[in-house]
């Protein structure tokens, strides 16, 4: 996914200079405003948390249109379809699916007191942490920045957002959006470049979000340490998709297309690379022009096909197509129409479409590009094998990725990949579909992420589990206190046997 240091420095999300760039120098004071309002104002009640999770959501319908626009003009081509479902809807769903449970949520949990301490009681209390700090990434700049905003408005928390600076329209519409909605001192937008990126990562949040690159997320959780500010990273990796031995060849290469052409593969579960049963590769990539033909009969001025986000993007997957067909591999190109998609990033063509067609890669190894880095764009290697035991292992040979996709009906095998593999989240026989789902968690693990959020685990994120032991009038703990005596001797007895 992208990183707060993925635009020269310098760089700034200024529309049309009305929308000026924070200083970096700027951010702590308004961190001491936010953190000001909130010891001021305690923890919003019930009935005030709803009212700030309705705001967001009237703010966002209102916007629905001018989002969709704002995020096409910031791609180039971005699909209004992918933009309206995949963010405005993906947004709106968690704040209805919030306000449904969050009684429940911030209702104190009873628990367990040890016998020797009875009456007394105890439970868990949840409170709001603070401030909570978002860094937003531009590949799902609106879906990515308040789906996490949302989860710390459920828990009570006031809010510093850093959208991404390559996506400059969305970031100036996100910052008109909560500049309307929320006051300064509860919810604030901050605009820039690296240099802000990097200065808003040190700032002493009380808990900092962080999505994007897994390169970027390690420095953001060093820079977050110098605080001991906990961190939530949401990051990515090489998601793989398995696919069964006796599964529907060609219907897990729909599957698998319309996941890996989502937003050009601009997504973080996008499946990364696939493996299938040797004897079936040729059919699976027939499955793949055919899926791709008739969800994409043409490329170059389809509105369904998003664009690569900026000519350096652009340049870099050439630059991975181009290292697998100097290394060997063979090279598929998804090109229904057989239209002339420029690859020069930086001509006029790229700059008007930065579209790249869906292209497999047959016979990726191990030093090719393709195979050692999350590749982010509409490129995927396919790769066979003999036996499940040998995709297992391969995939345990690797970092542990984002997500992972099995197609099977063999609930056996499911049971396995399952049990033997370690992954963020899981789909059976589909693609991305789990993190659509509201009480699901979503997070990774290892190297693809750190915590979770959505559902219940977005607003634990957010809170402080406070353990709270509530003395009875009638007990019997002066019995443990000095002076001991033979009082003492028989509770010691009692409790440790003699």
């Amino acid at each position: 996914m992208t990183a707060i240091a993925d635009a020269p420095t310098g760089s700034n999300i200024d529309r049309a200079g009305d929308i000026p760039s924070n200083a970096p120098g700027e951010l702590g004071a308004t961190l001491a405003r936010l953190r000001d309002a909130a010891r001021k104002h305690g923890a919003p009640s019930h009935d005030a948390r709803i009212a700030d999770l309705d705001k967001l959501g009237k703010a966002i319908r209102a916007r629905k249109t001018a989002i969709a626009d704002a995020v096409g003009r910031d791609f180039g081509t971005r699909s209004k379809y992918e933009t309206l479902f995949g963010e405005i809807f993906g947004v709106l769903a968690m704040i209805g699916y919030s306000k449904e449970h969050l009684g429940d949520w911030m209702d104190p949990e009873d628990r367990e007191t040890s016998w020797i301490f009875l009456p007394s009681t105890s439970q868990v209390v949840v409170q709001p942490l603070g401030v909570v700090g978002i860094i937003a990434p531009w590949n799902y700049p609106v879906r990515l920045s308040l789906a996490p905003l949302v989860a710390a408005l459920a828990a009570g928390n006031r809010v510093m957002l850093k959208p991404s600076e390559l996506v400059p329209e969305t970031s100036a519409l996100l910052h008109d959006l909560i500049a309307d909605t929320f006051p300064a001192d509860q919810v604030t937008v901050v605009t820039g470049g690296a240099d802000v990126g990097e200065a808003f990562s040190k700032l002493p949040f009380d808990h900092l979000f962080f999505t994007g690159s897994t390169r970027v997320g390690k420095a953001v959780m060093r820079a977050a340490s110098e605080n001991l500010v906990p961190v939530t990273l949401e990051l990515g990796g090489k998601s793989p998709a398995i696919v069964g031995t006796k599964y529907d060849t060609h219907a897990a290469a729909a599957q698998i297309m319309a996941g890996k052409a989502y937003n050009a593969g601009q997504t973080c579960i996008a499946p990364d690379y696939v493996l299938v049963p040797k004897a079936a590769r040729d059919a699976f990539v027939d499955g793949c022009k055919a899926a791709v033909a008739k969800m994409y009969p043409t490329l170059l001025k389809n509105p369904d096909y998003t664009s690569i986000v900026n000519d350096r993007h652009h340049a870099r997957l050439r630059h991975v197509l181009d290292d697998a067909k100097a290394a060997g591999a063979e090279l598929v190109e998804l090109n229904p129409a057989g239209e002339s998609l420029d690859g020069e990033a930086g001509s006029a063509a790229s700059a008007a479409s930065r579209k790249i067609a869906p292209t497999l890669v047959l016979g990726a190894t191990e030093k090719m590009l393709c195979m050692q880095e999350e590749i982010f764009g509409p490129i995927l290697p396919i790769l066979t094998y003999d036996t499940l035991d040998d995709a297992i292992a391969y995939v345990n040979d690797h970092p542990r990725p984002l997500a992972l996709y099995y197609f099977s009906h063999d609930r056996e095998a499911v049971d396995r990949v399952l049990g033997e593999t370690t992954s963020g989240g899981v789909t059976i026989n589909e693609t991305m579909l789990h993190i659509a789902q509201d009480d699901l968690p979503f997070g990774g693990v290892g190297p693809s992420g750190m915590g979770h959020y959505h559902s219940r685990e977005g607003f634990d994120a957010f809170s402080k589990k406070k353990a709270v032991f509530r003395q009875s009038r009638i007990n019997t703990t002066g019995l443990l206190r000095p002076p001991y005596g033979k009082m003492a001797d028989r509770v010691i007895a009692l409790l440790l046997g003699r």
